[in-house]
């Protein structure tokens, strides 16, 4: 199970805490002259891809692109439930009644961070900057893995500029109308899709992972060094960059006066503590941002012990599973913890684990009955609850379906043979279709009498040996031998995408409440992006896209239900774990809120210097 490394596949993690309306010039500015340089210190358990919005594939840097890039709209920080606020946006959307035509209105004096493609002047944001994203994300030149999400929106002409493009062969043609994206003037867009989308603001319109606020000349000004180069609105920008070692925030001088101003809900008492504490403070309330890239969990454990890194915090690198005993055993906060001030927070997160099979693998994959057996009885060798236990401590929940923890879709009582172990079965599933040891040596062959050894593609920290052991004593318990190649997981991202993994696992996060979007692992015009398995059924096509114009309701959770039994029943995923997120954070963080599904949260929290211990 990939326990340190998610994807952030079109917005299954991402974006968009709220920024409140300005405040008076007097509000908190950067420290003067002498005062102790605020840094918050994090680490991510994996490395960075890039800095380009369209191009972001993982977490990790989807996480970085966050505090960077802005999107119109975003979600209140402290509020629960969840409520979606104005961030680049002045104030909510018109919608039309059949949900097709949506119309923002975009604050003023927006400036982008200063940087050399602006020739020196100071570049204000306007209604073009936030189209412009749409058209990078559908350009063929950029492979972005957003681009079949955002041509399903429906927008009206980009897919048509999209595929002239591909047709001529020639570079996208930027400056061709779009009729479903229009400026209307420098502060007012207006999108128009094809067929109702009554989730477009939750989904796309507060999503920054592949369509945050860009500068078109700071595209052009770097060509393909786009990724080494961010330049947008929000409240940090790149200092330094130490590919898969270290990155540095800094505060954006550029960066509009946005205090710090929340809804929590009368009866939550720690949202309201929050509030009250900070309200009036201008963000960001840190100077920078440190982010070490530690993937070995012994390593990065002890790095907060030493007080080398301010938290452990979820997505990018809470408690690692093996320490979380150390760190809380049965559930409290160890002794040696409480005496230094450390924080602890603990909460099942918005993710999954997941094992997935490649539909066009000549082993693995197929529709036939056969191939769905082989891929059941495999399932059916991994003992969950052993994971749970061993591995991860007792810290995490069996995951029943694709649906994460609170979004749509999501039922508790669910329960199916995504959780179940059960070896007998597994055995019973081989023989009857014909998976049996014929040679004597103890290992099934496959129907035609063909020996086969599964590749189930893994990574060198340490703790994937103990995901690897289990999965190979399930396996060998039922005859079928398992190799683990082993790569680092950045070029298993690559490889996932191309399609030349056979099996492999890894952890995925919403990035919004609609549980649709883990769907689209089984949406088949997402093969090759988001679908990593390459799974396509008609039948579940024909779902997604009833589900994508149908508004929240009882109808809509039937379609749920459906797809869940489908993903269930052809098993091209195998869901594993809904992860309890275990967070420490030394006493001199102030403010750690987690953010349920958006990442940019570092601009609301602050530390303080003289509590802080030398690095």
């Amino acid at each position: 199970m990939s326990e340190t490394h998610d994807t952030s596949v079109r917005r299954r993690t991402l974006l968009a805490a709220p920024l409140a309306l300005a405040a008076p010039a007097w509000a908190q500015q950067p420290p003067a002259n002498g005062a102790a340089k605020k840094v918050l210190r994090l680490l991510f358990r994996g490395a960075e891809t890039s800095f380009d919005p369209a191009a972001v594939s993982d977490l990790y840097s989807a996480t970085i692109t966050s505090q960077i890039f802005e999107s119109l709209y975003g979600y209140d920080h402290l509020a629960r439930p969840l409520k979606l606020v104005p961030v680049l946006a002045d104030g909510q959307p018109e919608v039309s009644s059949d949900f097709r035509v949506f119309t923002v209105r975009i604050k003023r004096g927006i400036y982008f961070s200063d940087d050399p493609a602006f020739k020196g002047r100071r570049r204000e944001m306007t209604a073009e900057d936030v189209l412009y994203p749409f058209k990078r994300v559908v350009d063929p030149a950029n492979k972005s893995p957003g681009a079949t999400s955002v041509l399903e929106l429906g927008i009206v002409g980009l897919a048509e500029v999209r595929q002239a493009a591909l047709d001529s062969r020639k570079p996208f043609d930027y400056d061709r109308p779009v009729p479903g994206l229009k400026a209307l003037d420098r502060y007012t867009v207006q999108f128009t899709v094809a067929e109702p989308r009554p989730r477009l603001v939750s989904s796309f319109l507060s999503d920054g992972s592949h369509t945050g606020v860009q500068a078109r000349e700071v595209v052009e000004f770097y060509g393909d060094k786009i990724g080494d180069h961010p330049v947008g609105t929000g409240p940090f920008r790149l200092k330094s960059w130490v590919r898969t070692s270290k990155i540095v925030l800094e505060r954006n001088p550029n960066f509009r006066v946005v205090t710090y101003d929340c809804q929590p809900a009368p009866d939550d008492a720690e949202g309201q503590a929050l509030q009250a504490r900070f309200k009036g403070r201008r963000l960001p309330m840190v100077d920078e941002v440190e982010v070490a890239i530690i993937e070995e969990s012994q390593p990065a454990w002890l790095s907060f012990l030493n007080g080398e890194v301010d938290a452990l915090v979820a997505q990018t690198g809470s408690v690692p599973p093996e320490f979380s005993a150390i760190a809380a055993p049965n559930g409290t906060l160890a002794p040696n913890l409480a005496k230094r001030g450390v924080q602890l927070k603990r909460s099942v997160l918005a993710d999954t684990t997941m094992i997935y099979f490649n539909m066009e693998d000549p082993i693995v994959g197929g529709y036939t009955p056969e191939k769905v057996a082989l891929r059941r009885a495999i399932s059916l060798t991994y003992d969950v609850q052993r994971e749970i236990k061993l591995i991860r401590r007792g810290v995490g929940i069996p995951a029943q379906s694709p649906m994460v923890p609170y979004t749509s879709g999501y039922d508790p009582a669910f329960k199916s043979e995504m959780s179940e172990y059960d070896i007998a079965k597994a055995k019973a599933l081989l023989d009857m279709y014909g998976y049996v040891d014929r040679d004597g040596d103890g290992w099934r062959e496959l129907p035609d009498g063909t020996p086969f050894t599964l590749q189930y593609a893994s990574q060198p920290e340490q703790i994937y040996r103990q995901f690897n052991d289990l999965m190979r004593r399930g396996l060998k318990d039922v005859g079928i031998r398992v190799e683990f190649p082993v790569q680092q997981w950045a070029v298993q991202m690559k490889q996932a995408l191309a399609g030349t993994l056979q099996i492999w696992s890894l952890g995925l996060s919403a990035g919004d409440p609609d549980g649709q979007t883990a769907l689209q692992y089984y949406y088949g015009p997402q093969a090759g992006q988001q679908n990593l398995a390459r799974f396509k059924l008609p039948e579940m096509d024909r779902l997604y896209e009833r589900m994508q114009s149908m508004p929240d309701g009882p109808e809509r959770e039937k379609l749920f239900l459906q797809a869940k039994r489908l993903a269930v029943a052809y098993m091209p995923y195998r869901y594993v774990v809904h992860r309890v997120g275990t967070e420490v954070l030394h006493p001199w963080v102030l403010g750690y809120r987690r953010a349920v599904f958006w990442n940019n949260w570092y601009h609301m929290v602050d530390v303080d210097p003289e509590r802080k211990v030398p690095a």
